[in-house]
């Protein structure tokens, strides 16, 4: 049953929501002028000063290495303003390591090497390198290691010491220490590396292996809650 009135009311009701509909202007489509139109995104800013551990394809035997992690992809996404390669000499042996060395230059980046055991540290030395990535293995000769790269003149990076157990006092004083993205958050860093913050000089370096941890996010959470600020090594080019 309609109740008396109703279908009045409800006639107005509707009168007046067409005249409120009819008094708006009609929606105007945006304009996109020609220019934005064929806009080309301009290149991300550098997320970080610099990287000086990533590896490549050439680091062929390491399986963490995935294919798309080769030398133009680390070109195109250029998420530092320095960028250092550091593929592992062991794995280099079996290629060209002149290969290497000319491929890295030819995009740009600086030119390291990772020695991943005292036993390569003479070939490594020999090597017309610009900085070392280091294994210092608890032993005698692991730190006599770092001594024998410190005698080319050369930087010489400690490469995530936490990971390897490196004894930090037995370190000579003029490497760097690493504090590394890929593994830093493994370990008590507070207790590890705060000791040694007056003791060292330190850089920041990703130890990339595939695209997606070119980045330094944790590793410099830690560098500043430690009060570290980093080492830059080389300038831009």
């Amino acid at each position: 049953m309609v109740r008396p009135g109703a279908t009045g009311r409800r006639r107005r009701i509707k009168k007046d929501m067409d005249s409120v509909r009819s008094a708006q202007p009609a929606p105007v489509p945006p304009r996109i002028s020609a220019d934005a139109a064929t806009h080309t995104p301009t290149p991300a800013t550098f997320q970080v000063p610099q990287d000086l551990h990533i590896h490549t394809v050439f680091s062929h035997l390491d399986s963490a290495v995935v294919e798309a992690q080769t030398l133009d992809l680390i070109a195109a996404m250029r998420h530092a303003r320095v960028i250092g390669i550091s593929d592992h000499l062991d794995n280099l042996v079996e290629r060209s390591v002149e290969e290497y060395i000319q491929a890295v230059r030819a995009h740009g980046f600086r030119v390291g090497i990772e020695a991943c055991a005292p036993e390569w540290v003479e070939m490594a030395a020999g090597l017309p390198v610009e900085y070392y990535v280091y294994h210092c293995l608890d032993k005698d000769a692991g730190y006599a290691g770092a001594g024998r790269l410190l005698e080319t003149g050369r930087p010489v990076i400690i490469a995530h010491p936490m990971v390897i157990g490196t004894n930090l006092d037995r370190v000579p004083p003029d490497c760097l220490i690493e504090i590394n993205n890929r593994y830093v958050w493994q370990n008590d860093w507070r207790a590890r590396l705060g000791p040694y913050v007056r003791r060292f000089r330190f850089v920041i370096d990703s130890d990339a292996h595939q695209p997606h941890w070119l980045n330094q996010s944790a590793a410099r959470y830690v560098a500043r809650e430690l009060g570290i600020q980093e080492t830059l090594l080389f300038p831009e080019r």
